[in-house]
């Protein structure tokens, strides 16, 4: 595949070196987990789920138009919730709504074990370049 980079921000702070941030091929942006990290710190914005959402998709934003992108060409997002935190997802709804307005993007969103770290949510997509 010839028209593949990996893409990383100065301005999000990386959970690890391991993986890029996205990797932007074939006009397309895939971006990797984004968590609530606060840029001024390096460190989660708190341990409230409602706050880690917020400051996830204010990092997603972030990368996006770094690379080139928005959040109105987002195709589509996988978001992973630790188990219990928001069963009936009306915090994650509402926030998605206010990202994406009438025209979201298609979404899956998986419960899961706790990630580490205090971590207790993460959003990847899909968007166009």
């Amino acid at each position: 595949m010839a028209d593949r980079k990996n893409f990383n921000t100065d301005a999000v702070p990386r959970g690890t070196k391991v993986f890029p941030q996205a990797v932007i091929a074939n006009g397309f942006i895939f971006l990797s987990g984004t968590v609530g990290f606060s840029p001024a710190t390096g460190k989660l914005i708190s341990d409230s789920f409602e706050e880690q959402v917020v400051q996830a998709f204010a990092n997603l934003k972030t990368i996006l138009e770094a690379a080139g992108s928005s959040l109105n060409k987002v195709v589509k997002t996988s978001m992973f919730m630790v188990s219990g935190c928001d069963p009936d997802f009306s915090i994650v709804n509402k926030i998605y709504a206010d990202v994406f307005g009438e025209e979201a993007p298609a979404r899956s969103s998986p419960q899961l074990m706790p990630f580490p770290g205090g971590i207790l949510f993460s959003v990847e997509c899909i968007a166009l370049a």
